[in-house]
């Protein structure tokens, strides 16, 4: 083995970690890490993201075009339209470390919460290992409350779909002597906390699943797609 010389040793931190800074300079954005959440719950075509995002076509496929090169995306075409996709399950653990830094590190993260989700604790919340005690039990009904592509993504098992906006008009097909569990996108989505409070307004026992799909699924529990 040839050791290296002091230069040579230099050269190799240098570009090693200037390979790591790529990826660090592709999270560098609140747009981009919007866009890596949104693509933990499946593929997307450009068009949607835009939408999803309220930005620009332009700027949304220059934010996938970053994420792109620094290796965390990946794409495919299919007719007109550009899709993409994570490029594996460790961009959403990266993602998910991110997040949970963020939390532990920075005091505005609370004030931002407690400043637009301020009514979330007077909703019921029950964590992935209750709710899985209540699917073993049949004692529960669970709603996936998300877009519905979404949901043939990959969802909870026995999970029926109902978007949260479809919702109202669905209550009458949910049986009312069973607890109501939904869930969405994860712990900043509020699609669960709208359905869980309509739910209620409408008489039926409801809660919400404290995060979302993907943290379901990144903790082993089953799935179905």
């Amino acid at each position: 083995m040839k050791w290296m010389g002091r230069t040579e040793h230099r050269e190799f931190k240098d570009k090693l970690y200037e390979q790591f800074a790529r990826v660090g300079k592709a999270l560098a954005s609140p747009k981009r890490l919007e866009i890596l959440d949104l693509l933990v719950q499946g593929e997307r075509h450009v068009e949607a993201v835009a939408r999803e995002t309220a930005i620009p076509m332009g700027s949304a496929s220059q934010h996938l075009r970053v994420l792109r090169d620094a290796g965390m995306v990946e794409s495919r075409r299919e007719g007109l339209y550009v899709y993409y996709r994570l490029a594996g399950e460790d961009v959403h653990g990266a993602w998910r470390v991110v997040r949970s830094l963020g939390e532990r590190r920075l005091a505005e993260v609370d004030r931002v919460v407690e400043a637009y989700l301020k009514d979330r604790d007077a909703l019921e919340a029950v964590c992935a290992e209750r709710l899985m005690e209540l699917l073993k039990e049949n004692e529960v009904v669970v709603l996936d409350v998300r877009p519905e592509e979404e949901y043939r993504a990959g969802h909870l098992p026995g999970a029926r779909s109902i978007p949260v906006d479809a919702l109202e008009a669905a209550l009458q097909t949910l049986p009312r002597d069973k607890e109501i569990v939904a869930y969405c996108r994860g712990p900043y989505c509020v699609f669960s906390d709208e359905a869980v409070r309509l739910l209620k307004e409408n008489g039926y026992r409801a809660s919400r699943l404290v995060e979302g799909y993907p943290e379901w699924r990144a903790a082993g529990f089953p799935t179905e797609e």
